[in-house]
């Protein structure tokens, strides 16, 4: 990516395991879900639900803040500014938004908050309204991973760093942003697969509901599902793929439109739990019964997980959304002049028939 500002570049120390063993941290937030079934108020979250991150693997690339061009700071008494990407209709987005707040309050550091409402031109302002309010450290959790040129000059100028969550920015690691966490988002794809594989017995025709076009997200989950359905299951075939915008609606009415062009349709991989929500709508409004189409999804909302209760989904793979204790324990070592991962990588678990009943208090 090109940048009209540069920082000095040195090499980077040797990576330091210190963060590895202080981000297995307890998150801060279950949230309601869209319909708010359960009319839970937002509460800490479930013992084990914590972010949970992999081992860096020797030699994984890290980050030092001379590299970086920034300045040394006590987290304690800077501003960090958050900029989330979507509304909070979406489950994952009201956890990952709670979970921001509830470790800033942990930590005792003021934090400015802005929501771009699913419009990146917004989501660009925002964050440059973050730096003039005076934010010293940002975390984004990004809408589309191009276009952050403005974003991306304006911090380097105030030499602030970033940290950005769940969707990559498509720019340099430790020259214009700190460090990514998310999950492996092409692995979540593959056990997708794989439990599409189980549940249709690997034949038949199958559909994906994709989520937005433009983020890293939606490529590596659909490129992660494909490389397995080929790998294990060439007789189980992708007929129909669409974008379902990681919204519920959206979900609804593209299955409904699947159902009429491919009514003998054997499997949805929904590549988020909304999506798949939409879809088990569509299917009942349909008249189907519940395992006539196999779903499975990615998230671990609570709805999706009493979707397998149900018998309406088969399987969802988790993609946990409380980043507050990572992103923050990612900035307070990197402002301590302390090494860091370019990529932090959660480890996610999955929900089945077998533990849907017993883990459901894990979902957000």
């Amino acid at each position: 990516m090109q940048r009209t500002t540069h920082r000095p570049r040195l090499l980077t120390r040797p990576a330091v395991v210190a963060l590895a063993a202080a981000v297995a941290l307890t998150a801060g937030a279950c949230a309601k879900s869209e319909d708010d079934a359960s009319k839970d108020t937002q509460s800490p979250a479930a013992a084990g639900a914590e972010q949970k991150v992999v081992t860096p693997k020797p030699g994984s690339k890290t980050c030092a803040i001379d590299a970086y061009g920034a300045e040394k700071l006590d987290l304690k008494s800077a501003t960090v500014g958050f900029s989330q990407s979507e509304k909070e209709a979406n489950p994952f987005r009201i956890a990952e938004t709670q979970s921001i707040k509830d470790e800033a309050k942990k930590r005792g550091v003021k934090l400015l908050t802005a929501n771009a409402q699913s419009q990146f031109s917004k989501q660009i302002s925002d964050v440059q309204d973050l730096l003039a309010k005076g934010a010293d450290l940002l975390v984004i959790a990004p809408l589309n991973s191009d276009g952050w040129d403005p974003v991306l000059q304006a911090a380097a100028a105030k030499k602030v760093p970033i940290v950005t969550i769940d969707r990559k920015i498509n720019a340099t690691a430790c020259k214009d942003y700190v460090s990514f966490i998310a999950s492996d988002f092409v692995e979540q794809g593959r056990r997708a697969a794989d439990q599409m594989i189980e549940a249709t017995g690997g034949k038949g025709e199958v559909a994906i509901l994709l989520g937005s076009a433009g983020n890293n997200v939606t490529t590596e989950r659909t490129k992660g599902f494909k490389e397995r359905i080929a790998e294990k299951a060439p007789e189980l075939k992708v007929v129909f793929e669409q974008t379902g915008e990681f919204a519920r609606e959206k979900g609804q009415q593209v299955t409904e439109q699947l159902i009429q062009s491919k009514p003998g349709i054997k499997g949805i991989y929904a590549e988020n739990d909304e999506m798949g929500l939409g879809a088990v709508a569509a299917l009942k409004g349909a008249g189907k019964k519940a395992g006539d189409v196999k779903i499975v999804t990615v998230d671990g909302t609570r709805n999706a997980v009493q979707g397998i209760v149900d018998g309406w989904i088969s399987g969802v793979i988790e993609s946990n959304p409380r980043f507050g204790p990572l992103a923050f324990q990612t900035l307070d070592t990197f402002t301590k002049g302390e090494d860091v991962p370019q990529d932090v990588i959660i480890q996610d678990s999955a929900y089945t028939a077998d533990n849907a009943k017993t883990e459901i208090s894990k979902a957000y």
